[in-house]
């Protein structure tokens, strides 16, 4: 009866051991995961940038400079943004 109880005792240690070590498996993948998820909107935002000051500078070129970039397109952001939250 004595091993009983020591294997018992065993088999429930090892089972908790596991389940912390899953627990933290899976709040180490949640953490990836969100890494990886704002390193992929700063990409998209980094490149919707770079096509946007390409696509200016083409049509500044293609219209001979009568339409150029804005010079601050980032207050204009803010300002849409801004009109965009009080809606």
């Amino acid at each position: 009866m004595m091993h009983r109880n020591l294997g018992l005792a065993a088999l429930l240690s090892l089972s908790s051991m596991a389940l912390v070590g899953c627990e933290q498996a899976e709040k180490s993948a949640q953490q990836l995961a969100q890494q990886l998820k704002e390193q992929a909107v700063e990409t998209a935002k980094q490149a919707i940038d770079d096509t946007h000051k390409a696509a200016e500078q083409a049509l500044s070129e293609a219209t001979g400079g009568l339409i150029s970039p804005k010079e601050e397109p980032e207050k204009d952001a803010e300002t849409s943004e801004s009109s965009t939250k009080t809606l």
